[in-house]
């Protein structure tokens, strides 16, 4: 009688997924914060990476030239933790944002433009326009709410029924998408808060991003739809090819042209994405931090360079340049 043998199917499906599932190589890594990061945010280019961490506050950095440009301290007297931050698209500026305070930052003069509170939500993310005016913040009452720093005006968009997660700005602060727990993003005027675009999904949304020249959108979910919309129409361009479940983005940013798409994910996965097609171009895991068991880093930030690589920041306190080649 023939013996049978069998190769235990869950050891064959671990070998196949990571034998598959990471793919080009890691071409930098710098160790920036070896205590690890709550916020951690990079330039479009991937140029410079602006962090916090508990030790050392808020810290600009030069990857280019792998120095320390600045050193902000702490955003506010109360020592309070920077859970959010964003690079504006022409480098000049930041924000940073605790649960109940925000801060803008002048990059080129080392400075702060000042520190502002709120009081009526708190803030899950936060966005910046290039002139460092046009702040827009996701609240966890509902509101989207944008500020002209130099104006004082603020508008509040209401059209969201519950929490705002995630919102971006366009360059010159005209247009805002934001989306949350109400499976909708808007598009919308932050001078008249007028919906432009309503784009829906089936669960609550995680993260939205916008193309530099206003051309395209991401939305992603808590399950497993990444629509890339064209704004004009209002149409879907295309659905991600996504290949593990509940895939929550914690990251995404569109090429220049709008062809890539970088994305990142509380579980160290860096990908990258054909925006036309939805193709995965390339998949790469990021270091995770030091003596954590199990290894683990939220993906905070990623970027496409000029050459096409892709830059990933961390809560490990970690940057790291990959490429698919």
């Amino acid at each position: 009688m023939q013996t049978k043998r069998y190769v235990p199917i869950f050891i064959l499906a671990l070998f196949i997924l990571t034998g598959c599932f990471f793919s080009g190589t890691e071409l930098n890594r710098w160790p920036l914060a070896p205590e690890g990061t709550t916020s951690f945010s990079l330039s479009r280019d991937g140029r410079f990476a602006l962090y916090h961490s508990t030790q050392q506050g808020i810290v600009l950095w030069d990857l280019q030239q792998n120095k320390k440009l600045a050193g902000f301290g702490s955003q506010d007297p109360y020592h309070n933790t920077v859970l959010s931050s964003q690079i504006s698209d022409n480098s000049r500026y930041a924000i940073t944002a605790t649960a109940q305070n925000f801060a803008v930052w002048d990059l080129a003069w080392g400075q702060s433009e000042g520190l502002w509170s709120i009081s009526d939500g708190l803030i899950r993310d936060a966005a910046i326009a290039n002139n460092g005016q046009h702040v827009l913040l996701a609240l966890s009452n509902g509101k989207a709410l944008y500020v002209d720093l130099g104006s004082g005006r603020r508008l509040e968009f209401l059209a969201h029924r519950e929490k705002v997660n995630s919102v971006a700005i366009s360059a010159n602060g005209r247009y805002a998408l934001s989306g949350g727990n109400d499976h909708s993003a808007y598009l919308w005027d932050t001078q008249s808060g007028q919906i432009l675009q309503h784009f829906e999904h089936q669960s609550r949304i995680s993260r939205v991003a916008l193309q530099r020249d206003g051309k395209l959108a991401m939305t992603a979910d808590g399950s497993n739809d990444i629509y890339i919309w064209d704004l004009q129409s209002g149409e879907q361009v295309s659905s991600l090819a996504v290949r593990l479940r509940q895939q929550i983005l914690s990251s995404a940013r569109f090429s220049d042209d709008g062809k890539l798409l970088a994305t990142g994910t509380p579980a160290r996965r860096v990908e990258l994405w054909d925006t036309q097609s939805g193709d995965n171009l390339g998949r790469w895991q990021a270091a995770a931090k030091q003596d954590t068991r199990p290894p683990s880093a939220v993906v905070y930030d990623v970027a496409i360079t000029p050459d096409g690589h892709v830059i990933s920041g961390t809560s490990a306190g970690i940057a790291q340049q990959w490429t698919t080649e």
